[in-house]
């Protein structure tokens, strides 16, 4: 199988990788004692990840800077703590904070 391999340009290496982890945008992906193979085919590296995984809810506090604050202040005229909770309520949409601030 491996001289096949080799005839057709693909090369298989064994990684000894102690944990593997996937990040996405909301979660974490961590495969513990993996096994990793990586395979070099035409110059092109893909990894095969085998083993048991868990996954991890990230929970990401949003950022919101002082200039995003001082526009909903002044857009819906609102103190900063307010501006500061609108902004959080509408993950970060400054237009929709200033929209509904206005509503209410």
């Amino acid at each position: 199988m491996e001289q096949a391999m080799r005839r057709m340009g693909i090369q298989q290496k064994e990684i000894d990788a102690k944990e593997v982890i996937i990040r996405c945008e909301d979660k974490e992906i961590i495969i513990k004692n993996p096994s990793v193979s990586k395979v070099n085919m035409m110059g092109q590296d893909t990894y095969q990840v085998m083993g048991q995984s868990e996954e991890h809810e990230l929970k990401r506090e949003l950022e919101i800077n002082e200039e995003d604050i001082k526009t909903v202040m002044e857009q819906a005229h609102v103190d900063e703590e307010t501006a500061k909770k609108a902004i959080k309520d509408n993950n970060g949409d400054l237009a929709a904070a200033i929209l509904n601030l206005r509503e209410n």
